[in-house]
């Protein structure tokens, strides 16, 4: 698929007639954020996983898992938080404010549709911005958390790699001399997500809803659909007879759903919808 798209081009076009429905819901995954130097879990041949992502109910029951979660985000945050929204989330904010769409539902935990200025945003998994204390229930920001595991493991040095859910690879000798972060009440912190196998409470979801009901179509952008969290919405927008367009690099599991699938990058093929809507 071409890099960059004509706005004149058959795939844009395309999405002009689509839009032509009315007010439409957009639903992003990890794919929108790949521009933006975040990761995405699944590649867009194999829509296999390379590593294996974090389980909410092993993060809850473990202290190990919480242990290795935090040493890799220690590492993995800096890269994480510098991330900047790209022209896939300009677009979409754009379209936002020019009355395209009712809102947008993300699957995506990096808080880059508010950044590009986007208003009516669910995060169906939360945003790695917050953390929460398990005990106690209170939050605080991740950047504070930040300042606090450096002066905990200050001794430490070394280099990971970045994961989509803002962790990194660490070596199991680092892992064993990394000391956790707690709460001051002395309970377990969370980053304020839900991780995979996890439920999306019950206020956002009705919140999510009711940017689909309020829409005429379903846009999906960046997503493989290939967990339910996301998926049920492509369903219910089916179920109810609204059209639904999925812009994604490789297979979904809602295409058999969609009344139009294109195959290519977000930023490309949205900025230039931004445009084409623009002289409408």
């Amino acid at each position: 698929m071409p890099s960059s798209f004509s706005d004149d081009g058959g795939p844009v076009s395309e999405l002009v007639r689509f839009f032509r429905h009315g007010k439409v819901a957009v639903l992003t995954g990890a794919g929108c954020s790949t521009e933006s130097g975040i990761p995405d879990y699944r590649g867009p041949t194999t829509g296999r996983m390379p590593r294996q992502p974090i389980q909410h109910a092993a993060f809850l029951r473990n202290a190990l898992v919480r242990r290795r979660y935090w040493a890799r985000s220690f590492w993995g945050w800096p890269k994480f938080a510098a991330a900047r929204p790209n022209a896939a989330h300009a677009a979409l904010a754009t379209l936002e404010r020019r009355g395209w769409l009712s809102g947008l539902i993300t699957q995506n935990v990096d808080g880059l549709h508010h950044q590009a200025g986007s208003h009516r945003v669910v995060e169906l998994h939360g945003a790695l911005s917050r953390v929460v204390c398990l005990s106690c229930q209170s939050e605080m920001a991740r950047s504070d958390l930040q300042v606090e595991l450096a002066a905990l493991n200050a001794d430490l040095a070394g280099e990971a790699e970045l994961a989509p859910d803002g962790d990194a690879e660490v070596s199991a000798s680092w892992l064993e001399r990394f000391q956790s972060p707690v709460c001051g009440c002395g309970g377990d912190l969370m980053p304020a997500v839900v991780f995979f196998g996890g439920h999306v409470p019950p206020s956002v979801l009705s919140e999510a809803w009711g940017v689909l009901e309020q829409a005429e179509a379903l846009l999906v952008v960046g997503s493989s659909l290939a967990v339910f969290s996301g998926y049920r919405f492509v369903k219910r927008a089916a179920e109810q007879g609204k059209p639904v367009a999925i812009l994604n690099r490789g297979e979904t599991r809602g295409d058999a759903l969609a009344a139009l699938r294109i195959e290519g990058s977000a930023g490309p093929v949205l900025s230039a919808l931004a445009r084409r809507l623009d002289r409408a």
